[in-house]
């Protein structure tokens, strides 16, 4: 049986948005913020989101929508990343997927608008589902401050970091606890990843670009060791010696995928 033809190549680039174009019913694919869940219940909970390392909580890096074609039980799906930010760790990469059918309990039928919805300049920390997330990350909030009951936390880490920048004072302030969600400096900055697919290019002169590259850098080394050492090349140094021609072709992008 033949094998079948490599799809598309698809370059992702981080760019600025309004913030209602990577909110949840948007479908955003993004890099940085909180996390825009797709499915709105049945989130990950804290031992999930953990760094298998240092136990502290995972930070949120980026999300990719990535439906699938002729799968109805995936007409959504996104791939969320979460990584550890916390030094001299910086080990956990965890990742996680979800997928709805089109006709699901939390978005409508039809595409999204392409305008801006009222309300949307609003952080929002509840779900539809009636689930809270954390005030710090945006990750699901098992843990609610003992004094105001109204701000929720996905780990103690959160909660102190949260009263040491300002719930303190803030918390007694029921109406304001909502709309006064400060700066943490634990979330990435945000961004859209805009994608467009690659222009075709000879593979001569991709294949040209490597060969002058590999000479240009190995010098005077006799053939017999090139063949060997090309010999021993490993399945994975050939992916990513791919990957590397790829992504010089575009230095800016964000997100490899074909």
């Amino acid at each position: 049986m033949a094998a079948a033809a490599p799809g598309p190549v698809e370059l992702g680039f981080a760019e600025e948005a309004p913030a209602w174009r990577l909110r949840s019913e948007q479908f955003p694919s993004k890099v940085g913020g909180r996390p825009a869940w797709l499915g709105l219940a049945e989130l990950p909970g804290p031992g999930a989101l953990a760094c298998a390392r240092c136990g502290r909580p995972l930070a949120f890096l980026l999300q990719v929508y990535a439906p699938l074609p002729g799968r109805d039980d995936a007409f959504h799906r996104s791939l969320f990343l979460f990584c550890c930010r916390e030094p001299p760790c910086c080990a956990g990469l965890r990742v996680f997927r979800n997928q709805l059918p089109r006709k699901n309990a939390f978005y409508s039928y039809e595409p999204p608008s392409e305008t801006e919805a009222l309300g949307t300049e609003c952080v929002c920390l509840q779900l539809k589902s009636g689930a809270h997330l954390c005030r710090v990350c945006g990750c699901l909030a098992p843990m609610t401050c003992s004094r105001c009951k109204q701000a929720h936390y996905c780990s103690k880490e959160h909660q102190t970091l949260d009263w040491r920048l300002g719930h303190k004072q803030a918390c007694t302030q029921s109406d304001k606890i909502e709309h006064m969600v400060p700066d943490h400096n634990f979330l990435f900055p945000e961004f859209e990843i805009v994608t467009e697919t690659e222009d075709e290019i000879l593979p001569e002169v991709v294949e040209m670009e490597d060969y002058s590259e590999v000479t240009g850098s190995m010098g005077g080394v006799p053939e017999e060791e090139l063949d060997s050492m090309a010999k021993h090349e490993s399945k994975e140094d050939h992916i990513f010696q791919k990957f590397k021609s790829k992504i010089a072709l575009e230095p800016e992008q964000t997100v490899f995928t074909g």
